[in-house]
């Protein structure tokens, strides 16, 4: 069934096959290779962009010379949330036909919601790089993968991960995971004995509410799980070893964003590897904290090129016993999200929250607060305020999706304060005032 699978896929998905065959031979190459060539993809995105977009055209003026010389990545400014939210249409290749292009939205791990430009062969360079990430666990393609995405808009039509899995011959299947109650999760859970996945991928918050309610409820699950990944959110220990319990299989750890996916993913051996074939990562000293900076290598559509994606993490000087190439990473202080719990019991994850603010570029930083069942306050730093409409869209969309009588308050702050370890935490729930996580 696997073979019918696969053969179902390739002719669905020939260019995604052509492009997963394309990687799977560049991470056969040997270490030094694989960096050499990470320099020249580096330096060829940096010349793309400083002759093809008015953005990098200024920012790059008079750093980047004639000629095919390596150009060092510590001569060149870094690209903030904010720098994109401003110049995002100067940061599109001048020949792009703006017309044709997609929107994609991002709610802002760091708080920042942002828009941004993507095409198909974007989307299906990404889906190919998780599929080779996904083989680093033993999955081969072919093989059933369930998703439980917490973003509604990804999940749904034309979303991201559309899966529906409806089909004899359908490999993947998605549950809309932005909301969590009993009843879901006893669905999900029946989803996954049912259709014997391979795989689960998902947020790591959902992941270990699913494990909580499969472990309290001495549910089984089917022994064709091989892996887990959890994304989306930084894994913690406690979450990770729930899981392992629940699913009776190893957990695997993926790093990323939506504007440049596929940054690193977890091996069998445990290790956090950097596709620096797809990108450039760097571990830059700012405000006495190591951030991570990224560069996407393929994307030339949009460049974003010394990104501060707004996580905290380092670079590591070993190798991995797994035989792959690719340098390691660690990540130390990253990203974290609390659920919202409502007055009924149920629980709704950030990314419902974060979709209440897409494209709203009027805003500098944002955090939802609850401060008790029924009441929800939005804290927003920016230049100016939110227009009335705006505001009431969120109330009705709240008091809609919530409960009727939630009460709701839009605060405009100078500054958001940060947790004592330096996160900017964008949503937090009841159970997260007084806790720092780190």
């Amino acid at each position: 069934m696997r073979l019918l699978r696969l053969w179902a896929q390739r002719r669905d998905r020939p260019e995604r096959f052509r492009l997963l065959r394309q990687l799977l031979a560049q991470q056969r190459l040997d270490r030094e290779r694989l960096s050499r060539r990470q320099q020249e993809d580096f330096s060829a995105i940096v010349r793309f962009a400083a002759t093809h977009t008015d953005y990098y055209a200024r920012r790059f003026a008079g750093r980047v010379g004639a000629g095919t010389h390596p150009i060092d990545p510590e001569t060149l400014p870094l690209l903030t949330r904010a720098d994109v939210v401003r110049d995002r249409q100067a940061m599109l290749a001048r020949e792009v036909d703006r017309d044709q292009v997609k929107v994609g939205h991002t709610g802002g791990s760091t708080g920042t919601p942002m828009t941004f430009y993507y095409d198909d062969a974007k989307h299906e360079l990404m889906l190919a790089g998780m599929m080779r990430g996904f083989m680093m666990s033993g999955w081969r393609p072919g093989q059933k993968v369930l998703y439980l995405w917490g973003a509604e808009r990804d999940a749904a039509s034309g979303g991201v991960f559309a899966h529906r899995g409806n089909r004899l011959l359908d490999a993947e299947k998605t549950l809309a995971a932005f909301e969590l109650s009993p009843d879901r999760l006893r669905t999900w859970a029946q989803t996954v004995s049912d259709w014997r996945p391979v795989l689960l991928y998902g947020y790591a918050s959902v992941l270990a509410e699913l494990a909580r309610f499969v472990v309290d409820n001495r549910l089984a699950v089917p022994r064709s799980l091989i892996g887990v990944y959890s994304t989306a959110e930084p894994l913690q220990a406690w979450q990770r070893e729930l899981m392992q319990q629940a699913f009776g299989c190893q957990v695997f750890d993926q790093y990323g964003c939506r504007e440049v996916p596929n940054i690193a993913w977890e091996c069998r051996a445990g290790n956090m590897h950097v596709f620096s074939d797809m990108v450039r990562l760097e571990s830059v000293v700012i405000d006495g904290q190591d951030r991570l900076v990224v560069t996407s290598l393929t994307n030339r559509l949009m460049p974003f090129i010394r990104y501060d994606v707004g996580d905290t993490g380092r670079l590591l000087d070993t190798e991995c016993d797994c035989g792959l190439p690719f340098p390691l990473m660690r990540t130390e202080v990253c990203r974290h999200n609390d659920l919202i719990v409502t007055p009924d019991g149920r629980r709704l994850h950030p990314a419902y929250f974060n979709r209440l603010l897409y494209g709203s570029s009027e805003i500098r930083r944002y955090q939802w607060v609850q401060t008790a069942v029924d009441c929800i306050a939005l804290n927003l730093e920016g230049e100016r305020r939110l227009p009335d409409s705006r505001v009431g869209a969120i109330r009705a969309a709240l008091q809609r999706d919530v409960d009727p009588r939630v009460n709701f308050a839009v605060n405009y702050l100078d500054r958001i304060p940060r947790t004592a370890s330096g996160k900017h935490r964008f949503v937090i729930g009841l159970g997260g005032h007084a806790a720092d996580t780190g």
